[in-house]
């Protein structure tokens, strides 16, 4: 008889030299004017937005409400089609629910394998307040005692609801499902309907960071590429992918996803960087800070994001952002206490 032996987990790579950690951070130069040196209370007007397409890759739900209906939602056609149509709508908190689980799993995964040892934190009840996930995405304290103040991390990676590109009578579908009965092998009366969001759907989305730190841009790159569910029933389907086709900086919010979207459906068959970058450099004389605007074109948001996926969670890596918010964390309470 053969024993099954278990499979022990791959090691992490190996620790980054200084210079090849020097290499990495010189990588993102092109961003360092938008990265703050270090955390602190006060936030700068450092802003960084990240234009993504979200595919949707196998039949999705997308609802909060009981009829089990889709999110829905009335808005104009395109720009230059203001005649109204109804959209799927992916709510924020339906895309920052999936990506800050996928953070934390990310981050509970890399510090077990090179051996570090740090608070349990997961959602909702149990957030540790002093790791990276908690620093980028925010929390409260919930374990404060009588007439303690609640500690408390501002969120500094902000969402919109995201618009399907196409109309809802394109994209959306009812699917009746039913149980089979094992004894005889049949299936039984219909159990009900399950209101979908069709394969190949596609919802332009914007993630904007701010006041971010470079290993902290590095973690959210990581965390749109690796997260691939979402929506409620996720066991059945909801797989998706990220993909950045835009970046731009400045000191505000450029444009938003209901924008990107109209000006997308004008151009809808030729979803590419070019198409995004000019949509962005029409949005740019909107700006209060015009002269802090830059929007990089498709090969440098390229290579942006291929150097952020390849930097490794390594031991030093991961030491540094959480001493990061060891020390913010310490700057918040010293200021508390004037």
């Amino acid at each position: 008889m053969t024993t099954v032996q278990p499979v022990p987990d791959e090691p992490m790579s190996e620790e980054l030299s200084e210079e090849e950690r020097r290499r990495c951070k010189m990588a993102l130069d092109k961003l360092q004017p938008y990265f703050v040196d270090k955390l602190h209370p006060l936030m700068e007007a450092k802003t960084i937005q990240l234009v993504l397409l979200r595919e949707v890759l196998d039949y999705t739900v997308l609802r909060t409400e009981e009829t089990r209906e889709l999110n829905k939602v009335t808005t104009p056609l395109s720009i230059s089609q203001p005649q109204n149509e109804v959209r799927v709508a992916f709510l924020a908190s339906k895309q920052k629910a999936a990506e800050s689980r996928q953070l934390e799993q990310m981050l509970r995964t890399a510090t077990r394998l090179v051996g570090l040892d740090y608070p349990e934190c997961y959602l909702k009840d149990n957030l540790c307040l002093s790791c990276p996930r908690c620093a980028l995405y925010g929390g409260t304290s919930v374990k404060a005692g009588r007439g303690e103040a609640r500690a408390n991390i501002k969120h500094r990676i902000e969402y919109s609801t995201a618009f399907s590109l196409m109309p809802f009578k394109d994209i959306g579908e009812s699917i009746t499902f039913n149980a089979l009965i094992d004894v005889t092998q049949t299936t039984g009366q219909a159990l009900g309907d399950r209101y979908v969001v069709i394969p190949a759907t596609v919802f332009p989305s914007i993630v904007t960071l701010r006041s971010v730190t470079w290993p902290e841009f590095v973690l959210t790159v990581k965390t749109l590429l690796a997260c691939h569910s979402y929506g409620a029933e996720s066991r059945t389907g909801g797989d998706a992918r990220n993909t950045v086709f835009g970046m731009v900086a400045g000191w505000e919010e450029i444009i938003t996803p209901l924008e990107l979207t109209l000006e997308l459906y004008d151009r809808r068959d030729s979803l590419t960087g070019e198409v995004i970058k000019s949509i962005l450099e029409d949005y740019e004389p909107l700006a209060g800070n015009r002269d802090r605007v830059r929007i990089f074109p498709p090969q440098e948001v390229e290579d942006l994001v291929e150097k952020a996926a390849d930097v490794p969670l390594d031991k030093k890596f991961l030491q540094a952002s959480y001493q990061d918010v060891a020390d913010y964390r310490r700057a918040q309470l010293e200021r508390a206490k004037k």
